[in-house]
């Protein structure tokens, strides 16, 4: 694939000062995430997640960096709507980063059930909790096994993509 360029002062301009949510914020692709995202000077990074120790990690790790960026951990679940909407309520995210979700394939197919739960109801969850709480910008991290899925996590996040792009929020 082409390699995307990315506008830094772009970024940096929307980012700057903003309260900014990651959802999956312990996970490999939500830590990165928050590192990237830091380097922009948000008001607050609120580093969601369901694992304590991975939060606890990406939080020291950020909070040596921090200058003068809040970090707020936050242990919960998508899945938790109520949870979600206590934290929209008190932190009052302005952009999202929706990277929370189940990505191990062959877990997933023995266990599709909790995939469709985290994946699909998950992100339907942020979506919605979202839309409510007028948070200006949701980006979801997807995968490129949701152009053509073949696998169950694959079907999940394209169904997840689905949602997004349906306009119902």
């Amino acid at each position: 694939r082409d390699v995307a360029t990315l506008d830094h002062s772009m970024i940096a301009a929307y980012i700057r000062g903003k309260r900014v949510l990651v959802t999956g914020a312990g996970g490999s692709i939500g830590s990165e995430l928050c590192r990237q995202i830091l380097k922009f000077g948000p008001a607050e990074i609120q580093l969601f997640g369901r694992g304590e120790n991975s939060i606890y990690e990406i939080h020291n790790e950020l909070s040596r960096h921090a200058g003068f960026t809040r970090l707020v951990q936050v242990i919960g679940d998508v899945i938790n709507k109520k949870k979600l909407e206590g934290i929209f309520a008190m932190y009052r995210p302005q952009i999202v980063f929706h990277a929370g979700a189940d990505k191990h394939v062959p877990l997933m197919e023995m266990n599709p059930d909790e995939a469709v739960f985290n994946n699909v109801v998950g992100t339907k969850n942020v979506l919605e909790v979202s839309d409510a709480y007028r948070v200006e910008r949701v980006v979801c991290i997807s995968t490129d096994k949701a152009v053509n899925p073949t696998s169950v996590m694959g079907c999940c996040k394209r169904v997840a993509e689905l949602l997004i792009r349906s306009n119902m929020y």
